[in-house]
């Protein structure tokens, strides 16, 4: 696990902002009594419900509410459903990389209790014995229900776009390699990220493909005409879009046009304020589409920590100001940002319209995992997964599953 130097916990900021910090086991939401969320503006897939209700009963969404029911007054508040995060290190000082089972699911809760209820483990570069080990543990956690899937992000990336990846233990896509991994996480495996100009990099995205694995595209150098190729060979993700990739150019395009102008691609974000500028995520809304976007935390272990030194693999960390990178060279270490976060961004800096931000962090990443028929919307049959938010879009209370994961303090 990854130690932080002088870090600290942030219990104290969530109770001025008037949500109860919360423990380790879920409450119930109601004793087993349904509960209607009731006054709220309520965010629909169809468009936002001008005070709206949510009916809760058991685990589950219901259409109507059964006789005894007891209503809880939202009046003022957002009620958005809960947030899925396909690509996420850590959090709370543990490692989803290298950390024991119960450093997991100290991390896994840290992101819960900042919105995320459905949260994809990301892995880091590491050698196949080790990475095939993790994915064993890690599949073990998705089959509990703690995890939706398992990211592996590198080894098979380019050495000219491994921002925090150990270059020495990088290595080229071979579909046997890559199959490993995939065989490994006893059908868990969510994604791979590839550098696909890579050798075995396109017949390892038709394997991907065929196993029904996404293949991202990412830390990767490869130019317009080989990102085409991997998008037509199955490629469905662009990791972490203009990062860790050749910058648009006029005359070399590079791959961010092709990820853009594809329709059959969904490309991550991170908006934390320091890996986009807001005009780079206002182009990717623009010619992607809300429907084409996600939104990432990359996160590592100090989100929803603090600053201090962390190991990300095998590499050093600095965190100073939220702000993670390597101590040898500088580069960009993942983030340390919360999609409560990148919501409130989204809305009150970038100006985005809340419908396509409940879009990019719960809809668009549910129905790439193949999940939109249990979670990604408030829709009656789906889990009972929701976040409330104030009038600022500030968290207020967090659901998963029927029960209150941040019970939210009103009046």
């Amino acid at each position: 696990m990854a130690n932080a130097l002088g870090a600290r916990d942030s219990a104290e900021e969530r109770l001025r902002r008037g949500a109860r910090p919360a423990t380790p086991h879920p409450q119930p939401a109601t004793d087993e009594v349904p509960v209607i969320l009731s006054g709220a503006h309520v965010v629909m897939p169809t468009g936002i419900l001008q005070e709206g209700q949510v009916i809760v009963d058991g685990s589950r969404i219901a259409g109507t509410a059964p006789e005894n029911a007891r209503s809880i007054d939202l009046t003022g508040h957002w009620l958005v459903p809960g947030f899925v995060d396909i690509h996420n290190h850590g959090g709370g000082g543990a490692s989803f990389t290298s950390g024991t089972p119960e450093d997991v699911l100290k991390g896994i809760h840290t992101h819960r209790v900042h919105g995320t209820t459905t949260l994809v483990a990301s892995t880091v570069t590491g050698d196949m014995d080790f990475l095939t080990h993790r994915a064993g543990l890690l599949s073990e956690l998705a089959e509990q229900g703690d995890l939706a899937g398992i990211h592996f992000e590198g080894p098979f990336i380019s050495p000219c776009r491994k921002g925090a990846h150990s270059e020495e233990l990088l290595r080229h896509p071979d579909p046997a390699d890559v199959r490993k991994l995939v065989d490994a996480a006893r059908g868990h495996a969510a994604m791979v990220t590839l550098a696909t100009e890579l050798p075995g990099g396109i017949d390892s995205v038709r394997m991907l493909a065929e196993h029904g694995v996404i293949a991202a595209i990412g830390h990767t150098d490869a130019d317009y005409e080989q990102t085409v190729e991997a998008i037509d060979a199955g490629a469905t993700v662009a990791t972490h879009l203009f990062n860790a990739m050749p910058p648009l150019g006029h005359r070399e395009p590079g791959p961010i046009v092709a990820l853009l102008e594809d329709e059959r691609v969904t490309v991550e974000l991170i908006n934390d304020g320091t890996h986009l500028h807001p005009a780079s995520l206002e182009l990717a809304f623009r010619h992607a589409g809300a429907d084409r976007v996600a939104f990432i935390t990359d996160a590592m272990d100090a989100a929803g920590f603090g600053d201090g030194r962390y190991m990300l693999g095998p590499l050093e960390v600095e965190v100073a100001d939220g702000v993670a990178r390597l101590v040898e060279g500088g580069s960009i270490a993942g983030s340390t940002l919360t999609l409560d976060r990148a919501f409130k961004r989204a809305v009150t800096i970038d100006r985005l319209p809340v419908g396509d931000v409940v879009a990019a962090l719960s809809a668009n990443p549910a129905k790439l995992l193949g999940r939109y028929d249990r979670v990604g919307s408030l829709e009656p049959g789906k889990d009972a997964d929701l976040v409330v938010l104030d009038a600022d879009f500030g968290l207020k209370g967090v659901m998963r599953r029927g029960e209150w994961v941040v019970e939210p303090q009103l009046g």
